[in-house]
């Protein structure tokens, strides 16, 4: 009916949701424009040689720079703590940040690391998921008798 999908307006600094399934979505961070490309800086997963003690999935992972719509061209802007937390200053802090952590491989488990905690990470100085925090529910329950024995 002549109607155009619209695009949100984009600032450096803001929290990129690309949603995935139902559950759960991958965010990045808008890094700004190159070439008049915008570029969104994102944290990469993939499945580690090494165990976790803990869970025993360990990913392997690293911050990449991508243009934002090789990612997917579904997105929006998230930035859900903007009433919680203060917004770091973009050109002072986040994206030096950035590029500090580009080409650094880190390994962790998903559980406690993952594209939503870099994100408020980067944005807000806050390492906090949404998205994880619906599912410990279910799994603190089964943890529960092992915390309590001091075998986790």
């Amino acid at each position: 009916m002549g109607l155009k999908q619209s695009r949100p307006k984009l600032f450096p600094g803001d929290i990129v949701e690309y949603p995935r399934n139902k559950y759960f979505s991958h965010f990045a961070v808008y890094y700004g424009e190159r070439d008049g490309v915008p570029y969104v800086a994102h944290l990469t997963c993939r499945d580690s040689d090494s165990m976790m003690p803990l869970f025993g999935r360990a990913l392997r992972s690293a911050i990449k720079l991508d243009p934002l719509e090789l990612l997917g061209k579904n997105y929006k802007v998230n930035n859900m703590m903007d009433g919680c937390f203060s917004v770091r200053d973009f050109h002072d802090v986040v994206k030096p940040a950035i590029d500090d952590l580009m080409g650094r491989e880190v390994t962790f488990d998903i559980l406690f690391h993952n594209s939503e905690h870099q994100a408020t990470l980067l944005r807000y100085g806050v390492k906090k998921s949404q998205q994880i925090e619906r599912i410990y529910e279910h799994i603190m329950p089964s943890w529960k008798k092992l915390l309590e024995q001091k075998k986790l």
